[in-house]
């Protein structure tokens, strides 16, 4: 049974939401701020973080933040009643697996909730890649530029193993999107743009003479490993 961590100040909000998990076989953890939620994490098995942004005490930005100090590893869908482009694009850059803007359904947060525990559940078969200077291992997250470690978000490295997984082929926006975040493309390409800018600079920054994402004007992003001229 997958424990999920449903944290928001609105009572209603999660009453709603955790009869909605329970009913489909979920063990839900409450919490109606960031320190309390935080005392449960480390007390308690998680497999999954539902957490509003917008808390007393303690915002669901700081608790994220918290939590990946212990364990950069585990998923987290936000929740807010934030709904500029910015707030969602912070949100993203954090590492998110998704992000829902308030009044929402709590039958999509339930879809959303298992398409996040299917993609993170997925074979821990140890995979490895190696491109050049770069070494990849998916079942340790674990990423090498001339043998020296890179610290990537979650959402870095889907990113990074998706395009280096299938090398030179062109992803467009909106497929990169769906594949590494699960969610059909709706018209936040900034998204993408954020997260390859990262990507190319933590990357050249153990290798400067090489470019390993290409970007294609017009299509999208491929991998390919290419001496800077």
């Amino acid at each position: 049974m997958d424990t999920i961590l449903l944290v928001d100040d609105e009572e209603t909000i999660v009453d709603v939401c955790r009869r909605y998990l329970e009913k489909e076989g979920f063990r839900v953890l409450t919490a109606n701020n960031g320190e309390v939620a935080l005392q449960l994490y480390k007390s308690e098995h998680v497999d999954l973080l539902v957490v509003d942004i917008m808390m007393p005490k303690m915002d669901g930005h700081t608790l994220v933040m918290e939590i990946q100090e212990l364990e950069k590893d585990t998923p987290f869908l936000y929740l807010s009643a934030l709904t500029q482009e910015k707030e969602r694009l912070y949100g993203l850059t954090l590492g998110a697996d998704d992000y829902m803007s308030k009044p929402f359904s709590p039958r999509e947060l339930v879809l959303r909730v298992k398409n996040i525990l299917r993609r993170t559940k997925r074979s821990s078969e140890p995979e490895t890649l190696k491109h050049g200077s770069l070494f990849l291992d998916k079942s340790k997250r674990l990423v090498l530029v001339n043998q020296e470690e890179l610290e990537l978000t979650i959402k870095e490295f889907d990113l990074l193993w998706l395009l280096a997984s299938e090398n030179k082929r062109v992803f467009s926006k909106s497929e990169l999107l769906e594949r590494v975040w699960g969610y059909e493309y709706d018209g936040d390409a900034n998204t993408i743009n954020v997260h390859i800018h990262h990507l190319r600079e933590k990357l050249q920054a153990n290798d400067e003479k090489v470019i390993f994402i290409k970007t294609v004007w017009g299509l999208g992003y491929k991998f390919e490993m290419a001496v800077e001229s």
